[in-house]
């Protein structure tokens, strides 16, 4: 099934490992990556543009990975974050074992890989990073946003990159009339094809953030 991985606690394929070689946080990597998750080949397009256009993330705290696959969000955040503690959610079983092998392959000790439900509900967040999973209809994806962006700390940023094609600007759009006085929403990047929404906790006091005008 092409779109079990976004769908399947436990994808129906037959478990084969594989090894990928990747570049994380500007390192070489060898990554253990298999079928039945998002992208088993490869970096998508999509996070690379992400990862290209995200400052770095803060040094401490809680850093969550939403939707995270095999990892390579959460694993930049662990390499580029040392001493904060990287939440990888995702509902897909398996994508959550090969985060955790690829976190001891590569001797990161701040990767948390959980089901969303094993994140304690006293855990907010001080950036998160991710490439939402689109294709589980527009119904889900919003429920999957109104659980996870209040949980931003105030005055942190919440960066979300979607293919233009698939709905970025109705998306960046429903954010903002979603959530009008909680978060400031902008496109902070376009490249290849997909949008950086860059969704920023307001404080009262939050300072103006760039906005990339439309094509």
């Amino acid at each position: 099934m092409a779109n079990e991985h976004y769908f399947s606690s436990s994808p129906g394929s037959e478990l084969k490992p594989r090894t990928v070689h990747v570049r994380i946080a500007g390192v070489d990597r060898d990554v253990i990556t298999a079928g039945g998750v998002f992208s088993p080949d490869r970096i998508d397009t999509g996070t690379q543009v992400l990862l290209a256009s995200v400052p770095p993330p803060p040094p401490g705290g809680n850093l969550l990975d939403l939707g995270c696959g095999w990892g390579p969000i959460a694993l930049t955040l662990a390499t580029e974050s040392p001493h904060a503690t990287v939440w990888a959610v995702d509902v897909n079983e398996r994508a959550l074992d090969l985060v955790r092998a690829n976190a001891e392959k590569l001797s990161m000790t701040n990767v948390n890989a959980v089901l969303p439900q094993d994140v304690p509900d006293d855990v907010v967040f001080t950036t998160l990073w991710s490439n939402p999973p689109i294709r589980v209809g527009k119904n889900e994806l919003h429920g999957l946003l109104e659980r996870w962006l209040p949980r931003v700390e105030i005055g942190s940023d919440a960066w979300l990159v979607v293919q233009r094609n698939l709905g970025s600007d109705s998306l960046h759009r429903w954010l903002q009339a979603r959530f009008p006085e909680d978060f400031s929403v902008v496109r902070a990047a376009t490249n290849k094809g997909y949008r950086v929404l860059r969704a920023r906790r307001r404080t009262g006091m939050t300072a103006p953030i760039e906005v990339i005008e439309p094509d």
